[in-house]
């Protein structure tokens, strides 16, 4: 594909539940492949399955489209599947009028009975019966019984099928509602769509939608069927085992910009050793012929360290103003002002948003939550004889995050101890866990006053132990 021809993808979800994340991806790669020629995304929502449709998963798609970046400026629409249902009927009558489609009553069992083969496609049976319309009669495409039609992929090349094993397709159900196969041909003829991106796992549909293309005398378009994406175990990511909600990952604290350059990754690779790659640099460097048609791997890992380095290349106030939501949330009431000071202690140690309130807990409850497993190794000797020191010392310090690093080595030096050691215990009984923001600027920010209760309290609970 030139980068400089002007063309016209669409992006074509159904509203069935929450946005996956294969989606999102596929998304991306239309909007890119828009953005490089100057052409036009559209946005259309197949909204014509009224039994698992659902006005919220829709407004679910286009929340999560803004969140990446594809705002209403960005796309054409949202048009819906459901407002063109005249043309698909239309489309009925012009194959039906063509010859091009006939009625068929059979069951599955029916063809069963009659092959023999569970697996065995429909074998034609209705052809030449002539039937009408009527109950429990389907509407089947007549596929060409000879001849071959080639898929021009930018993927896969011209993958090749037989007609003849092509089985006699249903596009119209018993009760007059036409299937995805000519709903989607349909609406991609008549909003001018001149190339195809979406996931392999319809590369088995786009001969049957070609022959209908042909068919309503419209053109073929490009096609292009990217890779599935799969978990750790190679196998094809499933809303019921995996997380592919993309609102789950939101919701836990992934940035946008994030989420869109680890999308990208799955399947294309940009120049270089890179995996920051920021989205003037896609849209620049993208092809769509570049994508591997392997399987691309999921790697939860990979998305929260890529993650991470956006969290820590954001502006201190953007990286504030992405917490508060989560600390809002939160089962505690906190200080903006003490926030904002935390929140430069934090950003380097923040892989996603949603940690952000355990890392900061410690200054906004009355007392820390305590982690047992964190309590039980630091807890143990000589930390009674380290806090009761530590407390000594820190009783007429100045209150300087550095004086009281100063002070607790001491501490530690006196017993042969380095700093590591003698630290443990203090953070624990402080913030109750081991792992944290930087210990003396917390101890600064949290006060003489909490931080002596707290260092008391932890003694006593050792004593009582």
């Amino acid at each position: 594909m030139s980068s400089t021809s002007s063309i016209r993808v669409r992006f074509a979800p159904s509203p069935t539940g929450m946005f996956h994340v294969g989606g999102a991806r596929s998304a991306l790669f239309n909007w890119v492949m828009a953005e490089q020629s100057g052409g036009t995304l559209v946005l259309r929502i197949e909204d014509t399955d009224a039994s698992r449709n659902s006005p919220e998963w829709t407004e679910g798609i286009i929340r999560a489209l803004a969140w990446l970046g594809m705002d209403g400026g960005e796309y054409e629409g949202p048009y819906f599947q459901s407002a063109n249902a005249d043309r698909h009927r239309d489309a009925v009558r012009a194959l039906i009028d063509q010859g091009r489609a006939y009625y068929c009553d059979c069951t599955r069992d029916d063809v069963v009975a009659r092959t023999g083969d569970q697996h065995k496609g429909y074998d034609g049976f209705c052809r030449d019966r002539g039937l009408g319309p009527g109950p429990g009669r389907a509407l089947r495409f007549r596929t060409p019984d000879e001849g071959q039609t080639t898929v021009v992929d930018l993927l896969r090349g011209k993958p090749v099928f037989e007609n003849a094993v092509l089985e006699d397709f249903v596009i119209a159900r018993a009760d007059g509602s036409v299937t995805f196969l000519l709903a989607n041909a349909v609406d991609d003829m008549s909003q001018g769509i001149t190339h195809v991106v979406r996931g392999e796992e319809h590369l088995s549909n786009a001969p049957k939608q070609q022959l209908l293309w042909e068919a309503l005398g419209g053109e073929p378009p490009v096609w292009a069927h990217v890779p599935v994406i799969v978990n750790e175990k190679r196998q094809k990511l499933s809303k019921r085992r995996d997380k592919v909600a993309l609102e789950d990952y939101r919701a836990e604290g992934y940035l946008p910009e994030a989420m869109r350059n680890y999308l990208m990754l799955l399947g294309w690779a940009p120049a270089g050793d890179r995996e920051i790659v920021p989205w003037d640099v896609v849209v620049e460097e993208f092809r769509i012929e570049d994508v591997n048609t392997s399987p691309a791997f999921f790697d939860v890992k990979k998305l929260r360290a890529i993650n991470g380095e956006y969290v820590r290349a954001l502006p201190a106030e953007r990286f504030a103003a992405e917490c508060r939501p989560f600390l809002d949330d939160a089962p505690f009431a906190y200080d903006p002002a003490v926030f904002d000071r935390l929140a430069e202690l934090a950003q380097t140690r923040v892989a996603v948003l949603s940690e952000i309130v355990q890392m900061v807990d410690f200054a906004f409850l009355d007392e820390p939550v305590f982690d047992e497993q964190s309590w039980n190794k630091a807890m143990k000797e000589p930390a009674a004889e380290i806090l009761a020191a530590a407390e000594d010392a820190y009783r007429d310090a100045p209150w300087e995050a550095d004086e009281l690093k100063t002070r607790l080595e001491a501490v530690g030096a006196a017993r042969g101890l380095k700093l590591g050691k003698t630290q443990a215990p203090v953070r624990v009984a402080v913030t109750g866990r081991t792992v944290g923001l930087p210990l003396f600027e917390s101890l600064e920010i949290l006060g003489r006053e909490r931080t002596l209760a707290r260092i008391a309290a932890a003694r006593a609970k050792l004593a009582s132990a």
